[in-house]
This record gives C-alpha cells, structure tokens and sequence, in this order.
C-alpha cells in the first residue's frame, strides 16, 4: 500500500487511483453537490421526456377560461372577463357579435354605420357583407365544436390570457432554455478548448492571431454584443439563439485553456511523447487534453447557466425563440402585461423554475471545481 490513495491491482501488485476516481471519491461526501446533481437530472429527465412528447406535448391547448386562476384560489380569484351584455345595451345592437364559434365580424360595425348614415331612399342601405361567405365557412368547420368544449374555471398552477396551461408551458419551457443552454456550451467549450489548445501549444504568430480574435470580442460588452447580432439577423428561433450564444461565449474557456496548454506542453511526458515521435496532434488532443479535461468540464457548467440567463433575456426582450415556442424568457415577456391585471402565477411559475435550475447547476459546478482540484488530490 502507497499511503490510503491506493487499491489493490493484483497480487503483489498497488495501482494509485486516477484524477476521476478521487474526485467522484470527494465529490460524494459532498451532499450539496450530490442535492443538486439530483435536482439537475431531474431537470434533464424533464427536458427529455417533454422533448418525446410524454408530458407536456398539448401545452397550446386552450383548456381553461381566459387568466384561470390557480386551484387553491378558486374561480371567483379572476376578474378579467367580460361581463355579458345585455339585450338592450348599446353595444348588442352593434353589429360585431359573435355566434357561438366566438369568431366576430370584423365589418359589422362599419355595415351598420353606413346603413344608418344613408338617406333613406337615395341608395341601397342593403349593404352586403363582403365576408359572410367566409366567415360563415370557417364558423361551419371549427365553430360550433370548440365553442362547446368546456373550460375549466381554475387549473393546477393557472392559465394564461388564451387558458393554456401554465404548469405545462413552464415545462415546454424548461426543455426550450435548457436545450439552448446546453447546445450553445458545448458549442462554446468546443471551440475554446480548440482555440485554446492550438493557441498555448503552438505559440509565436498562431498565439498572436487568436489573441487578436479574442481581443476583439472581449473588446465589446457580452450582453450588447448578443443583443447587437440578434437584432442584425432579426431571424428568431432555437437555432439561431444557440448559434449567437455558442459563437460569442468561447472567450473565457479560451483563455484558461490556452494557459493551461502553456504549462503542459514543457513537462515530462509532453517532452517524452516528443521523444518517441508523436505527432503534435496526438501530443495536443490525447496527452495534454486529458489533463486538462477538469477546467474545460468545470467551464462547461458555468456556461450553461450563464446561457439559460442569457436566452431568457434574449427571448424577454423579443429577440429570442419564435412565437410558437415556449421558453422561460417568453413567459416572463407575456406575465409583465399580465401582473397589471393581478395575474402572478404565470410570472412565478417560469420564475420558480429558472431559479430552482440555475441555484442547483450553480452549486453543482461550484462542487464539481472543489473535487476536479488537482491541488485537492
């Protein structure tokens, strides 16, 4: 036995366990990092089982009234509905009405401004509605049968302004921000890992090139900077988040990366694998890259918080997912109109979420840097 960071091999024979075995060894007496790895994968399990459409998958579907309160509240927490009119008001001898598809005519009430502003006899106050046929087409295929669906009064968590479920959007939401998160820092780590390995490995004019190239983004504000490219594109959508947030975010993972490389390359088994004729290549990616695999993953985690924060931001502000995709920044964008009537539940639905994932993946990483320490070893 060498100490007690040894196991048994063999007979007669120790073998040191590795970087990985002694960090999980840490890493489990840890029981915050363990509370959050646990919270995490739950959140994961969630994004993957919404992404396969088992739960979640009728999030747009209309089943409660408009702004339907949270279960506990009950019915009467809601005030937002119009109050029905009566036969003798104003507005029931108005022309914009709705049969019981709720779809209104949008031309009523000019139809009967001109028939009351004409003089009687001068022209034909038998004005035709130019969009009868097509509405009376539409009101035949989807009216009578959706106006008949009954809608809950409350729900779980509440509805939103259209009665969509906001339990269920929050969820749809989870996977939407998660998924952009994840994607854009793998994207970001894999291009600074790359960078920063060609960078502090080769050095001289190669060093000095990406340096230029990473001046130049840190040179501009992070958040300016994915706002200024979102607006250019003005194209939203998933993909393009990922791409904006992945292809701006690479800088700091650039920069540990390539000092880390710097002090690798002129060690002993760098300079022995030199010795035995292995190509830069190998000497790069298979020797010194696993070394340094604890700051690219410890990195990983810290960039995926800052993008779900990121997209959120991007999707509040307009400049995010499409309209017919749910995330956590467009939830937040619909609630800020909604708290002026009262309704909370939505805004702290997608609140709650977002908290409870970036705290635990905050923690996590913060677990994962103490036990991935090599000094710790």
């Amino acid at each position: 036995m060498i100490g007690t960071a040894t196991i048994a091999a063999g007979p007669g024979h120790t073998e040191s366990p590795g970087l990985w075995v002694l960090a999980w060894r840490r890493f489990r007496h840890d029981w915050i990092g363990l509370v959050s790895l646990y919270v995490t994968a739950f959140f994961l399990v969630l994004m993957a089982a919404s992404a396969a459409g088992l739960i979640a998958g009728d999030w747009g579907k209309e089943v409660g009234v408009s702004h339907a309160p949270p279960g506990f509240m009950g019915p009467g927490a809601t005030a937002t509905q119009p109050a029905p009119r009566s036969a003798g008001s104003p507005d029931a001898s108005r022309g914009q009405q709705k049969d019981d598809s709720g779809i209104a005519d949008p031309l009523a009430d000019v139809l009967v401004q001109i028939r009351a502003k004409a003089p009687p006899g001068s022209v034909d106050t038998d004005v035709a509605d130019p969009l009868a046929d097509v509405l009376a087409e539409i009101r035949g295929r989807s009216g009578s049968a959706a106006a008949a669906e009954a809608r809950a009064p409350t729900l779980l968590f509440g509805g939103d302004k259209w009665g969509r479920d906001v339990l269920k959007k929050a969820i749809k939401g989870t996977e939407t921000s998660m998924f952009v998160g994840l994607a854009a820092a793998v994207l970001a780590a894999l291009l600074g890992t790359v960078f920063g390995a060609l960078a502090g490995y080769y050095g001289r004019w190669v060093d000095d090139a990406f340096n230029w190239f990473y001046s130049v983004f840190t040179s501009i504000p992070y958040l300016l900077l994915i706002l200024s490219i979102a607006a250019v594109l003005n194209q939203k959508g998933t993909v393009t988040v990922i791409l904006i947030l992945g292809l701006t975010g690479w800088t700091g993972i650039f920069r540990l990366i390539r000092a880390e490389y710097m002090k690798h390359k002129v060690r002993e088994y760098v300079q022995a694998a030199d010795a035995i004729g292995a190509s830069n290549t190998r000497r790069i990616f298979v020797h010194i890259l696993p070394n340094v695999s604890h700051v690219v993953l410890v990195q990983l985690s810290l960039h995926v918080v800052l993008f779900i924060k990121s997209e959120v931001i991007l999707s509040f502000l307009g400049f995010g997912v499409g309209v017919d995709t749910v995330s956590w920044g467009s939830m937040l964008n619909e609630a800020q109109s909604e708290l002026l009537l009262g309704n909370w539940w939505q805004l702290a639905a997608a609140t709650a979420a977002m908290a409870v994932l970036v705290t635990a993946f905050g923690l996590l990483t913060d677990a994962l840097r103490d036990a991935l320490d090599p000094k710790l070893k």
